[in-house]
C-alpha cells in the first residue's frame, strides 16, 4: 500500500503532555530534577523513545513555559531528535466556537492532543510528562506505530494494576476491559484504588470491590494516526458546549477512546507491558521516584549521566 510506504519513511512522534498546572505538587513538576544530574522524568522517557526509534518529540505546554522548556531540552537533544512545541491555550475560535467560555484550568488531555493537529502528520503516541513508563513500553509502541497503526487501528499500553500503585495512599486508575483478542471494550475510571493486605481493592460509594493484580490499566500512553484529529475536534466542540457552565470539567483522552469503541470506527489494541510505572503526584513522591531511578541506574538500565 502506498500509505504504508510513506508511513515507513516517517518515524513516529512522541507527544508529551506537559501543560498541566501541577497544583497538588506545588511547583512545575514537569521540569523538576529526579536523576543524579538533575534529569527530569521526561528525560528518561525521551531517552527511551529515541532508543525505540521515535523521530520527533513534541511538547504540549503553556506558552509561558516555552523558554523554560527550551533551556532544559533543546541543547541536549540537538542532533539526537527533532523537537517541537505546541501551546495549549484557551482560544476556542480556531474550533469555530465563538461563545466566551470561562475556564479555571486547561481543557484536559483530549484537548491537548487536538492542539497539535497542525503539527503532526505521522503516527504518534501520547504520554504524561510526570510519569515513568519504561523502555519496553516505548519499544512496543514504536513497533505498533511502525507496523500496525492505521486510521481504524489505534492502541494503548496496558500496565498491570499491581505495578502502578502508590505506597502513599489511594490512586485513580483507568481500569480496562478487553475482549478475547486483547482489544479495548471499556475503560472505567476508578478514583480510589489501593492495596489492602494481599489484595487490591477499589472503593465506590463506600463499597469495596477486588481487582486482580494483573488487571490492565491505562497510564495515558496512547497510540494514534493523525486521523484521530477530525473526530476529536467534533467531540471537543460538543463537549465545550455541553460543559460551558462547568469551569473545571475536562475533556480526557478516554472520552475519545470511548467514542471509537462504541461507534466501531476504530479499535484500540491493549498492548501489555510488565514495566513498573512510577510518577509524581505529591511532593512526598519525589524521594521514591529518585530511589527508583537510582535503582534503574544500578541495574544498568540507564547510564549515570543520561546525556
Amino acid at each position: 500500500k502506498l500509505n504504508h510506504y510513506f508511513r515507513c519513511m516517517k518515524k513516529p512522534t512522541l507527544l508529551i503532555l506537559a501543560a498541566g498546572m501541577a497544583s497538588r505538587y506545588g511547583s512545575m513538576k514537569q521540569v523538576d530534577g529526579f536523576g543524579p544530574n538533575g534529569e527530569t522524568i521526561i528525560d528518561y522517557s525521551i531517552h527511551d523513545a529515541i532508543k525505540a526509534g521515535f523521530g520527533k518529540i513534541t511538547f504540549i505546554i503553556k506558552a509561558e513555559f516555552e523558554n523554560n522548556f527550551k533551556a532544559i531540552f533543546d541543547s541536549k537533544l540537538k542532533g539526537k531528535v527533532e523537537t517541537d512545541y505546541v501551546h495549549q491555550t484557551f482560544d476556542l475560535k480556531k474550533y469555530g466556537i465563538t461563545e466566551e467560555i470561562y475556564r479555571e484550568k486547561p481543557w484536559g488531555t483530549g484537548h491537548a492532543i487536538l492542539e497539535a493537529k497542525n503539527q503532526i502528520n505521522e503516527p504518534f503516541c501520547v504520554i504524561n510528562a510526570d510519569d515513568y513508563y519504561g523502555y519496553d513500553a516505548f519499544q512496543k509502541m514504536a513497533d505498533f506505530l511502525n507496523n500496525e497503526a492505521n486510521d481504524n487501528s489505534y492502541c494503548m499500553v496496558g500496565y498491570k494494576i499491581g505495578n502502578t500503585l502508590s505506597d502513599n495512599g489511594a490512586v485513580s486508575r483507568g481500569v480496562c476491559q478487553t475482549n478475547d483478542k486483547g482489544m479495548l471494550t471499556a475503560i472505567n475510571e476508578r478514583t480510589k484504588v489501593y492495596r489492602k493486605g494481599d489484595t487490591i481493592v477499589y472503593e465506590e460509594d463506600g463499597i469495596e470491590s477486588q481487582l486482580d493484580e494483573n488487571t490492565p490499566v491505562s497510564m495515558n500512553f496512547w497510540g494514534f494516526t493523525p486521523s484521530v484529529f477530525d473526530a476529536t475536534e467534533k467531540l471537543f466542540v460538543k463537549f465545550a458546549a455541553d460543559n460551558a457552565d462547568k469551569p473545571k470539567s475536562e475533556f480526557f483522552i478516554p472520552l475519545i477512546a470511548d467514542y471509537y469503541t462504541k461507534t466501531g470506527e476504530a479499535s484500540f489494541k491493549v498492548i501489555p507491558t510488565n514495566e513498573k510505572w512510577f510518577g509524581v503526584t505529591y511532593k512526598e513522591d519525589k524521594p521514591i521516584v529518585q530511589e527508583c531511578i537510582n535503582q534503574l541506574i544500578k541495574d544498568g538500565v540507564y547510564p549515570q549521566k543520561l546525556w
